[in-house]
């Protein structure tokens, strides 16, 4: 598999997994008071998912190139600074004493931005040349 394909892949998984696990735990917060749910298992299990998802969809090859390891460090460096950037968020949200619920969500949704982020300037940077 192309290391372009396998960014098309861990893209995608980045963005359907939390999908499917924001479907089902953010509808409950309508009817719910978010102390009561119960949102820990589903999110380690949404988190492992989209690693074993990855791993199985996408393995490592080992084949890169000199191109493809700097389109990897220029992804990982914008990712960088979108998860930099993101996670202000939660923090400011722990200064401000907020239920832990949000907290480790606007932590899992810094994480998800950066790997759609990562994804995309990769996928751009293969497409229009690095």
């Amino acid at each position: 598999m192309s290391e372009e394909k396998r960014v098309w892949v861990y893209g995608v998984v980045a963005a359907f997994v939390p999908i499917v696990y924001f479907a089902i735990v953010l509808p409950q917060t309508v009817l719910i008071p978010v102390r009561e749910i119960d949102y820990v298992w589903p999110l380690l299990a949404a988190i492992a998912a989209g690693i074993v998802l990855n791993a199985i969809a996408a393995p490592q090859t080992g084949k890169t190139d000199e191109r493809d390891k700097q389109i990897n460090r220029l992804g990982g460096h914008v990712a960088f600074i979108v998860m930099s950037a993101f996670t202000v968020v939660p923090l400011a949200l722990a200064m401000a004493r907020v239920d832990q619920f949000w907290i480790a969500h606007a932590l899992y949704l810094a994480f998800i931005l950066s790997a759609i982020v990562f994804s995309a300037v990769k996928i751009v940077a293969y497409r229009r040349g690095l």
